[in-house]
């Protein structure tokens, strides 16, 4: 029996078994496997592990998608999670080549996938407090939002949450260290039914803080004294 043979509810069972990339090269062999991988049924749940994912022609992105997940764990993400006036000429050079993707491609995600359930993001240090902002305006029924060591995300957004937020059931902010903790308390209060979690972030110091780079440059310089 070959593969064509079986239904409709039988390929896109089988389908939702492989990866992006093997989606799209079986999709490749015949019309009918390309119907089923443009099926908005198969795209409800997508996960990506580098921004560079995020450009590849192999996923379906529309009103179908439920649950999205964008986390990159490698040694970059500390580049760009590091303060700009920190980073050498080939750090910035580098960030820059991709400092809009994650941010683009949400804001795709604010106009073609209203139904969205739950984000998550992590080790995105290029996403900003705007586009929180637009996602939860636009997808009203989001009721986990997870960011963990997004450094660019603020107070700014928790004050989205409180004002766009209403369907919100989990948020989490860990590592994200312009959060601060008046911000987090802000939430608490207006939002007490929302499971907030903050690991570190209301702890740490702000990039925003005034003089930070001096006072860090004085610590350091006690540091070598003692």
């Amino acid at each position: 029996m070959h593969i064509t043979q079986l239904n409709r509810e039988c390929l896109l069972h089988l389908f939702s078994f492989l990866d992006k990339n093997s989606r799209k090269n079986l999709a490749k062999t015949c019309h009918k496997l390309l119907e089923v991988f443009q099926d908005p049924l198969l795209w409800s749940l997508l996960n990506f592990h580098s921004p560079v994912e995020l450009k590849k022609d192999n996923f379906l992105l529309g009103p179908a998608l439920k649950h999205l997940s964008i986390c990159w764990y490698s040694e970059t993400v500390k580049v760009c999670n590091t303060e700009d006036w920190m980073k050498n000429s080939f750090q910035k050079d580098f960030c820059k080549r991709h400092e809009n993707t994650v941010s683009d491609f949400l804001l795709d995600v604010c106009n073609r996938c209203p139904n969205l359930l739950s984000l998550t993001l992590s080790g995105c240090g290029h996403v900003t407090d705007n586009c929180i902002l637009q996602l939860l305006k636009n997808c009203p029924n989001l009721k986990s939002l997870k960011l963990e060591n997004c450094v660019r995300i603020t107070d700014h957004t928790l004050k989205a949450v409180t004002l766009h937020g209403a369907s919100l059931q989990t948020l989490h902010v860990d590592f994200c260290r312009n959060v601060t903790q008046a911000g987090l308390d802000r939430v608490r209060e207006k939002c007490p039914s929302v499971m907030l979690r903050a690991e570190r972030s209301g702890n740490m110091i702000p990039d925003s803080k005034p003089g930070k780079k001096l006072m860090l440059e004085k610590a350091s310089r006690k540091l070598v004294q003692i």
